[in-house]
Parts: C-alpha cells; sequence; structure tokens
C-alpha cells in the first residue's frame, strides 16, 4: 500500500470515529472510499487533495489532518487483520465478510471483476456469491483474466 493511500485510510478512520452511531461512521467511510476510488479508477489521478472531496460529500475538512496522523494506525491494521483472519494472508483485496445464516462471519477475497454489473445482473451475482458463502469448505473460483478491468463511467459522489 503507498503512503498516499494509508493517509486516505487514516482519513476515512477519523471521519468514522467523528460520526454518531457506528452505522453512520460505516455510510460516511463508504462515501469516502467510493469517492477516493474514482480518483484513482476513473480519473488516474494516484495522489490528490482530500479536501475537495471532504467538501463534495459534506464532510468536515478537518479530517484532512488525520492523513499525517499514525495514531490512526493501531484502527487501520485492526481492520485489516480482522479481514485477514476470515480469509487468510494469501489473498488480495478486496475482502468482503458477511454473517452467514448460522450465524457465523465469514470472508472472501473477491469478486475480481472487469466489467461492472448492473440491475438484474449485479443482483444476481452478489446473490451467487452468498449462496457460495454458505457452503463450508468453499474457498476459491478462478479462471484466466480475459479483458482488463474496465470500470465503466465515473459514478457521481454520494452526498448523502
Amino acid at each position: 500500500m503507498s503512503a498516499f493511500s494509508h493517509s486516505l485510510l487514516r482519513i476515512m478512520e477519523s471521519v468514522r470515529a467523528a460520526a454518531p452511531t457506528l452505522d453512520a461512521g460505516n455510510q460516511d467511510f463508504f462515501r469516502l472510499y467510493w469517492e477516493f476510488a474514482s480518483h484513482f479508477h476513473h480519473d488516474k489521478q494516484y495522489e490528490f487533495d482530500p479536501i475537495p472531496v471532504l467538501t463534495t460529500l459534506g464532510i468536515d475538512t478537518s479530517h484532512a489532518a488525520a492523513a499525517g496522523d499514525e495514531s490512526w494506525d493501531d484502527e487501520i491494521a485492526k481492520r485489516m487483520n480482522q479481514g485477514l483472519d476470515l480469509v487468510g494472508n494469501d489473498v488480495g483485496t478486496p475482502i468482503v465478510a458477511v454473517e452467514r445464516s448460522d450465524g457465523e462471519q465469514v470472508g472472501y477475497f473477491g469478486p475480481v471483476i472487469t466489467k461492472i454489473p448492473t440491475g438484474d445482473k449485479a443482483t444476481d451475482l452478489w446473490d451467487a456469491l452468498m449462496v457460495m458463502m454458505e457452503a463450508d469448505g468453499f474457498f476459491e473460483l478462478k479462471k484466466t483474466r480475459q479483458d482488463m478491468p474496465n470500470p465503466g463511467d465515473r459514478p457521481a459522489p454520494i452526498t448523502s
């Protein structure tokens, strides 16, 4: 992970922690993740000023100071380790964690897709992944990549 990406994680954790509830903090975290990822994947901006992003999303720009604050690193490591505890150390990102119907929390690496599905196709993909997570012992699907990733059109910021 680059130093710049790590600084963005610090900002996101600062925003999450400042929210009045965990749910609100997770929603703000997701909105920031969505917009930061759009800068990377759609705009090809691998370093940028986070203050305009915070402004666009209506989030207090004072959180930008967390970028250089190492006190957030323990929380980041804790959350990363929670994901790795579910899937193991020989994976990349994304890691998705879900609760199965029996109450057990499980995770997987992926899905890695080259085209983003929409509508019913997106729902079908998610539903299929959830069915696989119910299977004890399931750990991998893989095929050779035939296309380069295509993130599609840049999505609008999620401002609320």
